[in-house]
């Protein structure tokens, strides 16, 4: 019997037993090395990992998929089967979302039994699809939207949605494009999350700080407004900024200050925004979030002294503007 070594190198050891039978390896065999204590185990019903050691979270993401797929299509090749929602976006780096039970499309009109490992997701909207980390997926964009799809509580629909644009795995409006192609803008959580990305919040930080700042009478900011010199140097992009004062909000969380070099890089980046006129408050979210009142009194102080100051700050925002949402979203 000659073990597949190119198929295994291929799915990272892991085998159908459909592309076994192909390889000429017999049923009984199969059998008797899946027994406790053999050198085979079997992850899912049909799906097997051809070593003794544990699998990795490559490994049980990419088994979903080969359960999933159309046993005499290639498992790779993104046709039959692909790993979408909150199992492809942890591939990618992705916080805090789980990576079981994985959701694999299927084509519609196929049906496949669900285990718990494994949720089968029937689409007529086929994806585009690549590889992340050897396992077939949907872009990230189609992954999001899939698990916005599934998720129940809206803070981490609200989070999760945040990270993918945060972290740059896709543009906000063809975030809002996806969710609104799958009719997901119609429930309340999805549309509020989409339109604060839209409006360019990028955190859960932020997201809070909007929350505080909507239900006052201060002017609405610019959201993660990239702020130039006059000859076009690239200064700084702080997460609030109100143009016409000149004033802007620094959401600070101690998780990204634990070292000497990020506090530094702090405050360099917040004399460079006073050298140039702006005004500048730094908040935790934990302050907007359990002292919102004097966060807003001094943003409402500076937002106040900025309308008489004899010098207008020299920056200039661009590369973002506030965006309205029609109706028919």
């Amino acid at each position: 019997m000659i073990t597949p070594k190119p198929l295994l190198r291929r799915q990272l050891n892991l085998a159908t037993r459909h592309q076994l039978a192909a390889s000429g390896i017999p049923d009984g065999t199969i059998t008797s090395r899946t027994r406790p204590g053999g050198p085979w185990q079997r992850l899912l019903p049909r799906v097997y990992l051809l070593q003794t050691g544990p699998p990795d979270h490559r490994q049980r993401a990419l088994a979903a998929v080969l359960y999933a797929a159309e046993p005499a299509a290639d498992p790779l090749s993104g046709e039959t089967a692909v790993l979408t929602g909150a199992a492809a976006l942890a591939l990618l780096g992705i916080r805090d979302v789980p990576h079981t039970p994985a959701d694999v499309l299927v084509r519609a009109p196929r049906r496949l039994t669900g285990i718990p490992e494994v949720r089968p997701l029937a689409t007529a909207r086929w994806p585009r699809t690549i590889a992340v980390s050897g396992v077939p997926s949907t872009r990230p964009v189609r992954a999001a939207a899939d698990f916005a799809s599934r998720a129940g509580d809206p803070a981490r629909i609200r989070s999760t949605l945040a990270h993918v644009v945060q972290a740059g795995w896709c543009h906000p409006q063809d975030l809002h494009a996806e969710l609104r192609a799958a009719r997901l803008l119609t429930r309340p959580a999805i549309r509020a999350a989409a339109s604060e990305l839209v409006a360019g919040v990028r955190s859960i930080a932020e997201a809070l700080a909007r929350d505080t700042l909507t239900a006052t009478d201060l002017p609405t900011p610019l959201w993660n407004a990239r702020l130039y010199t006059p000859d076009g140097t690239f200064l700084a992009s702080p997460d609030a900024y109100w143009p016409d004062e000149g004033v802007a909000l620094e959401i600070d969380s101690a998780e990204y200050h634990y070292t000497r070099d990020a506090w530094h890089a702090t405050l360099l980046r917040r004399l460079c925004l006073e050298s140039h006129g702006i005004l500048v408050i730094s908040a935790t979210p934990s302050m907007i979030r359990d002292t919102p009142t004097e966060v807003i009194a001094a943003l409402r102080t500076l937002l106040t002294l900025a309308t008489t100051r004899p010098t207008p700050p020299t920056a200039q925002a661009r590369g973002h503007q506030q965006l309205a949402f029609p109706l028919g979203w």
